[in-house]
């Protein structure tokens, strides 16, 4: 296979990914507190001795979008959403990890824990008990949950240390490779809960992008293996 064929081969594997990221995207499109993902071209460059460069793409860096969500009332006493920049910490069996996604319940210890049973952490990184005689929890401006007129904890928002990126752990979770650190500005809010971000229409307009760029590239591979043959095919009679 000659170089133009190696190339597009390298672009048609990126094309691939891009499409199985973009109908994700399109599928979560109602998930609560889901992040649209995007991708990230690379592209290698190489002199071919004393011919032409040589030119591969690759499409590796995933990029998580953090643009805000829509905010749904639910008058749920332990929804919440975050308005602004940071997530919720919550503790997994595989460490802690970040989401948007609020709709939080009680467990039969008294933990605030995420649809998942995972627990949710306050902004000292312990566990959040809500006692069983709570009954109407309220939430301050600074984040702080109280019931029956005493505070019992400060949900906390955390953000990528260092402002890293964020690597999808399953889910509505993500892993900070770099650590978190507390955030001091953002507001939560009760009893709302945050949409996808995802624009479907959006998604829907570079699925149909992508799918054709991907069918031009196989186009061009079968053309070029038809070329190859044909050229076999005169040089063996």
């Amino acid at each position: 296979m000659e170089a133009a064929g190696y190339a597009t081969l390298t672009r048609q594997s990126g094309l691939m990914r891009e499409m199985q990221i973009v109908a994700n995207n399109i599928a979560n499109a109602a998930t609560t507190g889901y992040r649209a993902e995007g991708l990230v071209f690379s592209e290698f460059v190489r002199r071919a001795g004393d011919g032409p460069s040589l030119s591969m793409t690759r499409g590796n860096i995933p990029v998580t979008s953090r643009a805000q969500g829509p905010l749904a009332q639910t008058g749920g006493p332990f929804d919440f959403a975050i308005e602004g920049e940071g997530f919720f910490l919550v503790e997994t069996p595989a460490g802690e990890r970040l989401t948007r996604a609020g709709a939080f319940s009680l467990s039969a210890n008294g933990d605030l824990v995420t649809a998942d049973g995972f627990r949710v952490l306050d902004a000292g990184g312990a566990p959040v008990f809500v006692p069983p005689d709570i009954r109407t929890p309220g939430l301050a401006a600074d984040g702080t949950l109280s019931g029956n007129g005493k505070p019992l904890a400060q949900l906390g928002l955390f953000r990528p240390a260092g402002d890293a990126a964020l690597s999808r752990a399953g889910g509505n979770l993500y892993e900070a490779l770099a650590g978190v650190e507390p955030m001091l500005e953002g507001r939560i809010v009760q009893g709302f809960l945050e949409g996808s971000n995802v624009e479907p229409m959006t998604q829907i307009a570079r699925l149909i992008e992508v799918q054709r760029a991907y069918e031009m590239g196989q186009s061009f591979l079968e053309t070029e293996n038809q070329r190859v043959r044909d050229a076999l095919d005169t040089f063996t009679r």
